[in-house]
Protein backbone atom coordinates (compact mmCIF):
# COMPACT_ATOMS: atom_id res chain seq x y z
CA UNK A 1 0.00 0.00 0.00
CA UNK A 2 1.76 3.36 -1.16
CA UNK A 3 0.35 6.57 1.10
CA UNK A 4 -0.13 9.57 -0.79
CA UNK A 5 1.50 12.92 -0.10
CA UNK A 6 -1.09 14.21 1.61
CA UNK A 7 -1.71 11.34 3.70
CA UNK A 8 2.13 11.62 4.80
CA UNK A 9 2.06 15.12 5.44
CA UNK A 10 -1.56 14.16 7.85
CA UNK A 11 0.59 11.80 9.77
CA UNK A 12 3.82 13.65 9.72
CA UNK A 13 1.48 17.03 11.38
CA UNK A 14 -0.05 14.55 13.98
CA UNK A 15 2.91 12.98 15.06
CA UNK A 16 6.10 15.82 15.30
CA UNK A 17 3.88 17.70 17.51
CA UNK A 18 3.03 14.33 19.51
CA UNK A 19 6.32 13.37 19.84
CA UNK A 20 8.09 16.86 20.72
CA UNK A 21 5.08 17.56 23.32
CA UNK A 22 5.88 13.84 24.47
CA UNK A 23 9.30 15.12 25.17
CA UNK A 24 8.68 18.48 26.31
CA UNK A 25 6.26 16.71 29.03
CA UNK A 26 8.70 13.59 29.68
CA UNK A 27 11.48 15.74 30.54
CA UNK A 28 9.16 17.90 32.89
CA UNK A 29 7.38 15.15 34.39
CA UNK A 30 10.23 12.28 34.42
CA UNK A 31 13.65 14.40 34.18
CA UNK A 32 12.48 17.07 36.65
CA UNK A 33 13.32 20.44 34.16
CA UNK A 34 10.84 22.64 34.93
CA UNK A 35 9.46 24.71 31.91
CA UNK A 36 9.80 28.37 31.52
CA UNK A 37 7.53 31.18 30.26
CA UNK A 38 9.04 30.43 26.46
CA UNK A 39 9.19 27.05 26.94
CA UNK A 40 5.29 27.00 27.59
CA UNK A 41 4.41 29.33 24.15
CA UNK A 42 6.90 26.58 22.28
CA UNK A 43 4.17 23.94 23.79
CA UNK A 44 1.02 25.86 23.07
CA UNK A 45 1.78 26.24 19.76
CA UNK A 46 1.73 22.57 19.31
CA UNK A 47 -1.06 21.93 20.68
CA UNK A 48 -2.73 23.85 18.53
CA UNK A 49 -0.89 22.14 15.62
CA UNK A 50 -2.24 18.85 16.95
CA UNK A 51 -5.62 20.22 17.42
CA UNK A 52 -5.35 20.83 13.20
CA UNK A 53 -4.11 18.06 12.72
CA UNK A 54 -6.36 15.58 13.71
CA UNK A 55 -9.08 17.51 12.28
CA UNK A 56 -7.26 16.58 9.50
CA UNK A 57 -6.55 13.05 9.86
CA UNK A 58 -10.38 12.69 11.33
CA UNK A 59 -12.52 14.91 9.10
CA UNK A 60 -10.30 14.86 5.98
CA UNK A 61 -12.51 12.65 3.89
CA UNK A 62 -15.62 14.74 4.62
CA UNK A 63 -13.68 18.42 3.95
CA UNK A 64 -13.86 19.28 0.40
CA UNK A 65 -10.11 20.16 0.49
CA UNK A 66 -9.54 16.44 1.95
CA UNK A 67 -8.10 18.52 5.11
CA UNK A 68 -4.83 19.90 3.23
CA UNK A 69 -6.23 23.00 4.63
CA UNK A 70 -6.09 21.90 7.94
CA UNK A 71 -2.57 20.13 7.82
CA UNK A 72 -1.52 23.98 6.70
CA UNK A 73 -2.49 25.18 9.70
CA UNK A 74 -0.72 22.74 11.74
CA UNK A 75 2.42 23.07 9.64
CA UNK A 76 1.91 26.85 10.52
CA UNK A 77 1.34 26.12 14.18
CA UNK A 78 4.68 23.71 14.44
CA UNK A 79 6.76 26.59 12.45
CA UNK A 80 5.62 29.28 14.49
CA UNK A 81 6.80 27.13 17.71
CA UNK A 82 9.94 26.78 15.95
CA UNK A 83 10.36 30.36 15.56
CA UNK A 84 9.55 30.95 18.91
CA UNK A 85 12.32 28.16 19.74
CA UNK A 86 15.10 30.13 17.34
CA UNK A 87 14.24 33.02 19.78
CA UNK A 88 14.49 31.57 22.79
CA UNK A 89 17.52 29.54 21.79
CA UNK A 90 18.82 33.21 20.91
CA UNK A 91 17.89 34.29 24.23
CA UNK A 92 19.83 31.19 26.29
CA UNK A 93 23.03 32.45 24.05
CA UNK A 94 22.71 35.86 24.34
CA UNK A 95 21.82 37.48 21.03
CA UNK A 96 18.62 38.70 22.21
CA UNK A 97 17.89 40.30 25.61
CA UNK A 98 14.54 38.56 26.13
CA UNK A 99 12.33 39.35 29.65
CA UNK A 100 13.46 41.99 32.24
CA UNK A 101 10.85 40.47 34.38
CA UNK A 102 9.73 37.41 35.50
CA UNK A 103 6.64 34.96 34.30
CA UNK A 104 4.97 32.78 36.82
CA UNK A 105 1.27 31.14 36.50
CA UNK A 106 -0.43 30.70 39.48
CA UNK A 107 -3.69 28.77 40.38
CA UNK A 108 -6.44 29.54 42.35
CA UNK A 109 -7.33 29.05 45.93
CA UNK A 110 -7.13 30.67 49.29
CA UNK A 111 -4.24 33.54 49.78
CA UNK A 112 -2.19 30.89 52.05
CA UNK A 113 -2.22 28.58 49.44
CA UNK A 114 -1.39 30.85 46.73
CA UNK A 115 1.37 32.26 48.44
CA UNK A 116 2.63 28.79 49.39
CA UNK A 117 2.42 27.93 45.88
CA UNK A 118 4.47 30.62 44.86
CA UNK A 119 6.89 30.20 47.39
CA UNK A 120 6.99 26.51 46.25
CA UNK A 121 7.49 27.37 42.67
CA UNK A 122 10.79 26.45 40.73
CA UNK A 123 12.28 30.14 39.56
CA UNK A 124 12.94 29.06 35.75
CA UNK A 125 15.03 31.78 33.74
CA UNK A 126 14.40 32.04 29.82
CA UNK A 127 17.86 32.68 29.57
CA UNK A 128 19.55 29.53 31.32
CA UNK A 129 19.97 26.20 29.27
CA UNK A 130 19.32 23.41 31.80
CA UNK A 131 19.52 20.79 29.46
CA UNK A 132 21.44 20.33 25.94
CA UNK A 133 22.33 17.50 23.69
CA UNK A 134 25.69 18.27 21.00
CA UNK A 135 25.69 22.31 22.56
CA UNK A 136 22.53 22.34 21.35
CA UNK A 137 19.80 23.16 23.93
CA UNK A 138 15.79 22.14 24.11
CA UNK A 139 14.75 25.09 22.90
CA UNK A 140 17.10 25.17 19.48
CA UNK A 141 16.40 21.34 19.19
CA UNK A 142 12.58 22.43 19.19
CA UNK A 143 13.73 25.04 16.07
CA UNK A 144 15.06 22.67 14.30
CA UNK A 145 13.10 19.84 14.52
CA UNK A 146 9.86 22.04 13.98
CA UNK A 147 11.36 23.88 11.16
CA UNK A 148 12.24 21.00 9.32
CA UNK A 149 8.94 19.21 9.45
CA UNK A 150 6.79 22.05 8.77
CA UNK A 151 9.05 22.83 5.73
CA UNK A 152 8.11 18.76 4.85
CA UNK A 153 4.94 18.84 6.21
CA UNK A 154 4.35 21.94 3.68
CA UNK A 155 6.19 20.62 0.82
CA UNK A 156 4.51 17.57 0.71
CA UNK A 157 0.96 18.53 1.26
CA UNK A 158 1.51 21.70 -2.01
CA UNK A 159 2.52 18.87 -3.98
CA UNK A 160 -0.55 17.33 -5.95
CA UNK A 161 -1.07 13.85 -4.50
CA UNK A 162 -2.08 11.05 -7.68
CA UNK A 163 -4.12 8.60 -5.09
CA UNK A 164 -6.59 10.42 -2.93
CA UNK A 165 -6.06 10.14 0.81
Amino acid sequence: MTLSRLAVAKLLSVGVPAALLAGAYGSQYLGGLAPCEMCYWQRWAHWAALAFALVAAAAGGRLPDRGRSFVWLAALAILASGGIGVYHAGVEAGVFEGFTQCAAVAGGGSTDDLLAEIMAAPLVRCDEVQWALFGISMAGWNAILSISAALVILWLSLKPSPIPS
